[in-house]
């Protein structure tokens, strides 16, 4: 069934109830939200393969094209850099723009074959800039999302790619959420050894009854579609199709103790109508709408985990929003950006066959002061 033809959950006014209560309204807030939630989280899922697709047959391409260019020119820097004609200012800027190259070309596009030609031109060999590069960018990086997701990351921080960042959230989430629940079930057996209170007793009382009914709201609409749906209690063969399909999406809901979903198949199966809906028990309604604000942060911490990694490349912080749509266009930006410098490097190789036109184009180009390693927290961002 298309997101167009999905039956909208939702209470309205009747002629009985004119105004919504409370726990009506926020039922139909939390519906709505939840709706805007799993589109978005759709749109995520459709584009990230449409995203990775087109960054490894369209930019990565350009890319290494570029890259290509950039080699041959600090090649020219190089044989330059011997050239009577540059005098020591001259021959200080060609080290430093043959450094600077280099740099990113061997620490951000693996280009290992330079490094003789980097450490010939810098004061410092790569590796070793490399390195306390990487250990502080790993630091800051850990330091970030460690406060962004509330646990420890012991291990080395692996930046090579979103998708291995985005494995390890997810590992570390499910470790953190396994040992809160441990945490919780050492201290409720602590707890109760300990003897309880009137009130403590009341509390837990009232809490394993909502618990109980917030399962049996789930199980209930379970059941009356499993009994109304069940594919071999049906003798009709396409009518037995049709609710085979029903059931395997009633089940997944089920799995996932998506209410939502198991509430729209019931509108689907006609199990229930708008006046249903509309005469919705508010003590029930209680219960339903807790399942649906669980439900809602479940969604958003999914929706945040598969963000983060693309923020992190756009440095973007994590509070602000991100769309597919604005992934696409920065993709599409950096396409066009990247053909535009490598047709102006193939000129700029072109002219400085002369060396005449290169030590002119020098005497333009200032040599940026070296940032300390305490700034390195910044650049890290703009690099990545």
């Amino acid at each position: 069934m298309t997101s167009s033809s999905r039956k909208i959950v939702r209470i309205s006014p009747n002629t009985d109830n004119k105004v919504l209560s409370k726990a009506q309204k926020q039922f139909n807030t939390l519906i709505q939200k939840i709706d805007a939630e799993k589109k978005r989280l759709l749109e995520w899922q459709e584009v990230i393969p449409q995203y990775n697709r087109k960054l490894t047959e369209d930019y990565e391409v350009l890319v290494e094209a570029y890259n290509a260019e950039r080699i041959q020119m600090v090649q020219l820097l190089d044989r330059a850099y011997g050239h009577k004609l540059f005098k020591k200012t001259d021959k200080a800027k060609i080290q430093n723009l043959i450094s600077e190259i280099t740099d990113e070309l061997i620490g951000v596009h693996g280009k290992a074959e330079l490094k003789d030609l980097h450490d010939k031109h810098s004061e410092v060999d790569f590796d070793t800039v490399q390195q306390e590069t990487d250990d502080i960018a790993g630091e800051i990086l850990k330091t970030m999302m460690e406060d962004f997701y509330g646990f420890e990351i012991d291990e080395e921080f692996d930046l090579s790619s979103p998708e291995k960042m985005a494995d390890l959230l997810q590992e570390k989430l499910q470790g953190h959420k396994d040992k809160a629940a441990e945490q919780q079930r050492q201290a409720e057996e602590r707890r109760s050894q300990r003897p309880k209170t009137a009130k403590q007793l009341e509390r837990e009382a009232k809490q394993q009854q909502e618990e109980q009914s917030i399962s049996q709201s789930i199980r209930e609409v379970f059941r009356k579609l499993t009994s109304a749906l069940h594919p071999d209690r049906e003798q009709d063969p396409k009518e037995r199709e049709r609710k085979t399909e029903i059931m395997q999406r009633v089940n997944a809901a089920y799995a996932k103790k998506d209410l939502l979903r198991l509430l729209e198949l019931q509108l689907e199966a006609e199990q229930i109508d708008q006046a249903h809906m509309n005469h919705i028990a508010e003590d029930r309604l209680k219960y339903i709408n807790k399942i649906l604000k669980e439900q809602l942060d479940d969604l958003l911490q999914e929706i945040a985990q598969v963000e983060f990694p693309f923020k992190l490349q756009l440095n973007l912080p994590s509070y602000l929003p991100l769309s597919p749509k604005r992934l696409m266009q920065q993709l599409a930006d950096n396409i066009r950006e990247i053909k535009r410098d490598t047709a102006q490097i193939r000129e700029e190789l072109s002219a400085f066959q002369d060396l005449n036109a290169l030590k002119a184009s020098l005497k333009h180009y200032k040599i940026a002061k070296r940032p300390r390693f305490e700034d390195l927290d910044d650049l890290f961002f703009d690099d990545f």
